[in-house]
């Protein structure tokens, strides 16, 4: 008897712990989407454990974000494995992701492959368009990037409250569009 009453307690619980799990992934694309990314992904490496729960469309939408999240905060060898399960994961099901973050995701993992397998052609490394916050492009800094450490060669001093990078703000901004912007 009291076997079959947990089991009945499970199934009415069932449904509402999937929804608890949507409701986390709902939450997190507010805060990705609000540029909270700190906080984005305290909720993502949370739900991390529970996302085999999620329907096929939610796993590919929390692997985006989730990955999207790390590269925006320069978590670049963990937003690779995100992004390329992302990629994985919706081709296998068609329709996850808006036309957007598709390109968004070719763009980010094109940006990203470079760094892991090296590019070929530097005519192709300067026709990203993805942006990365806190990383400075070859285009920005006036000199080459380091390919060991992925900083840029020194450039011409900047005016104050204009970036190349994070490190060119005071503490609690951040670089955004090439100005230091509060957090």
């Amino acid at each position: 008897m009291r076997a079959v009453l947990v089991l009945l307690l499970a199934i009415a619980l069932g449904p509402t712990a999937c929804a608890t799990y949507r409701e986390d992934l709902n939450r997190g694309q507010r805060m990705y989407e609000a540029n909270q990314y700190e906080q984005a992904l305290a909720i993502w490496r949370v739900l991390e454990e529970d996302s085999d729960s999620l329907s096929p469309s939610d796993r590919v939408r929390y692997a985006y974000l989730r990955g999207m999240t790390d590269y925006r905060l320069g978590f670049r060898a963990d937003s690779r494995h995100w992004l390329a399960l992302a990629k994985a994961t919706h081709q296998a099901h068609p329709g996850s992701l808006n036309t957007a973050w598709e390109e968004r995701l070719e763009q980010s993992l094109t940006d990203l492959n470079q760094d892991a397998y090296g590019a070929t052609d530097n005519s192709s490394a300067g026709s990203s368009h993805a942006v990365e916050y806190g990383k400075a492009s070859p285009a920005d800094s006036g000199g080459a990037v380091d390919a060991g450490s992925g900083s840029a060669a020194p450039g011409p001093p900047l005016e104050p409250g204009r970036c190349r990078s994070n490190a060119d703000c005071k503490t609690g901004e951040i670089c955004d569009g090439k100005s230091c912007t509060p957090l």
